[in-house]
């Protein structure tokens, strides 16, 4: 039997990530069967992606309402100061450890191109721990941090790919 294409190898691994993005429990059966694949070919592909670190992991989307916690975004606008070795301090996540002891859960940090040099997705009980979370970025950071702002986000309509199951509660807001 002749090798398939890489073409078609791209279009069957994106259904494959496509179907766990959507439900990152599915069975492989349940992927298998709706795409029409043999179970062991999503088996190798899913094994595949994840030693190639295409698939960073798995996540679970929490309503954080339900939990009594409150989801920030934290903007950061870089200083024009050389990040020298504080580039070690970031990729060490050295914060995430430290937000961690005061109620923060780091669910995203990521390098931005545009208006903000930064950006943190956080959970906490509310702003007064979001607030304690920004002043140790701002300490750790101060020389490479020109502005900062947390932003409480009050609704989320879709979160990683999942649409909120009560998108109906957006209209409380209007």
């Amino acid at each position: 039997m002749a090798r398939k294409s890489e073409k078609q190898i791209k279009k069957d691994e994106s259904k494959i990530l496509t179907a766990l993005k959507q439900n990152a429990r599915g069975s492989i059966e349940e992927i298998a069967k709706k795409y029409h694949f043999s179970r062991q070919k999503v088996w190798r592909i899913i094994k595949r992606l994840e030693e190639t670190k295409e698939i960073w992991g798995y996540y679970t989307v929490v309503d954080e309402e339900k939990l009594d916690r409150k989801r920030f975004i934290i903007l950061i606008k870089r200083s024009t100061e050389p990040i020298d070795n504080a580039i070690n301090k970031i990729i060490d996540l050295t914060l995430h450890e430290k937000g961690e002891k005061i109620g923060i859960e780091v669910e995203s940090s990521s390098y931005l191109h545009g208006r903000y040099d930064w950006m943190f997705i956080i959970t906490a009980d509310d702003m007064k721990a979001a607030k304690r979370f920004s002043n140790l970025l701002v300490k750790e950071y101060q020389m490479w941090i020109n502005e900062i702002h947390i932003i409480e986000d009050i609704f989320s309509l879709k979160k990683c790919g999942i649409i909120n199951p009560n998108s109906e509660k957006l209209k409380d807001f209007f």
